[in-house]
């Protein structure tokens, strides 16, 4: 797949998530206000959970089972390289100047030092990995989440967030590779990395969520104000009032 086409197919998506939103394509009555178009966010999830058990998990297992476990660290590290340049961007645009220095330092160290990423050197000099986006991005800038929403292929993400999704895209070194034969392998390797690298937790949600939409969905917008606060809890103004 191009870089044009997947950034064609996003704008397909996102322009797609708009629509329903405004028409309205939702469950009457949703019990969570964060999550008005419930009705189509659970039909993308079970095409989402459709085809990661049919397809991509299986693989996944394949690739853990087969691949030894320092070349499986070392292709994780490798692209969560890469992705320090999108993160080292983003700190930047929110004036986080000492973060935005720690990303480009580790993509200096972990590049050469480290092998081209393969070997997360960054780590043990102490410079702080943060995983910025231009989600986060525009949430430090005030934009709210928007309505609860569940991308196909992609997963759970929002408004805010999917319109990130797609600028992020511009910052993925990957969707510059050529030639598309190359850029194409990566791209199908990185899922299949991420994916074994998740089998655990999967694994537990299945065994613990009664609903296993739910759980996605309160841990995704949970983590996400985490993420956009920096770690830190935004209590609402009674919570406060009870902890007093």
């Amino acid at each position: 797949m191009s870089r044009g086409s997947l950034i064609k197919k996003l704008r397909m998506m996102l322009v797609a998530a708009a629509v329903v939103v405004l028409t309205g394509c939702a469950t009457t009555g949703p019990a969570d206000p964060r999550d008005p178009i419930e009705g189509f966010n659970r039909a993308m999830f079970t095409f989402n959970d459709t085809l990661d058990r049919a397809l991509i998990k299986p693989v996944a297992k394949g690739y853990r089972a087969i691949m030894p476990s320092p070349i499986d660290t070392g292709i994780t590290n490798f692209f969560s390289n890469l992705a320090d340049l999108g993160s080292a961007l983003n700190n930047l645009l929110q004036f986080k100047l000492g973060r935005s220095a720690s990303d480009v330092g580790r993509v200096l160290v972990n590049s050469t030092i480290g092998i081209l990423g393969f070997i997360d050197v960054a780590s043990n000099m102490n410079l702080e990995k943060y995983g910025e986006d231009f989600g986060q991005t525009f949430g430090y800038w005030g934009i709210g989440q928007g309505p609860y929403l569940v991308l196909p292929f992609f997963g759970p993400s929002g408004v805010r967030d999917g319109i990130g999704l797609y600028l992020d895209s511009y910052t993925d070194p990957v969707l510059y590779v050529n030639p598309v034969e190359v850029r194409n392998t990566l791209i199908v390797l990185r899922t299949i990395d991420k994916r074994a690298d998740l089998l655990g937790a999967s694994d537990v949600v299945e065994e613990a969520a009664l609903d296993k939409y739910e759980f996605m969905r309160d841990a995704y917008l949970q983590k996400r104000e985490s993420d956009i606060n920096d770690g830190e809890i935004a209590f609402e103004e009674d919570d406060e009032d009870l902890a007093l």
